[in-house]
């Protein structure tokens, strides 16, 4: 039974998460393996090398950093000018420590067949626009 099936989450974001706290437990420094090319990424595109960038994010080296089921998104600098950052899980390709390569690398392909929450918001706005057109005036006729 695949996980389409009995609607499992993905457990790119949790594996993700266990990783980057077992980094910085060791004192080693997180670095995030990020496809760039795909959609609601927001990088520093002049850092971004065949469709790919690396991102350090290390807890002195970002700010208002967080990691959903969704998302990975912080602020940093890049050449002395702050950028805020957003990188959608499934553009997330690996998580490893910058001294001794340890760490995890996804898949690219296991989000292909799951609706991400920009697909579902963007759908959902599209049917609330489409149910929010007029439709005939209701009327009342009177029977004898």
């Amino acid at each position: 039974m695949s996980n389409q099936e009995i609607n499992l989450s993905p457990t790119r974001p949790y594996m993700a998460r266990a990783i980057y706290e077992w980094i910085c437990d060791n004192q080693l420094t997180p670095y995030l393996l990020v496809d760039a090319t795909q959609p609601y990424t927001s990088v520093p595109e002049q850092f971004v090398k065949d469709g790919q960038i690396v991102l350090n994010i290390a807890p002195h080296a970002v700010h208002q950093f967080q990691m959903s089921n969704d998302a990975v998104s912080f602020s940093a600098r890049f050449g002395g000018v702050a950028r805020d950052i957003y990188v959608p899980i499934s553009a997330l390709l690996g998580i490893y420590a910058r001294e001794n390569g340890q760490g995890l690398f996804f898949d690219p392909d296991e989000y292909a067949n799951v609706q991400t929450t920009e697909d579902t918001l963007k759908s959902n706005t599209q049917e609330q626009v489409e149910s929010e057109t007029p439709k005939k005036k209701p009327s009342l006729r009177l029977l004898d």
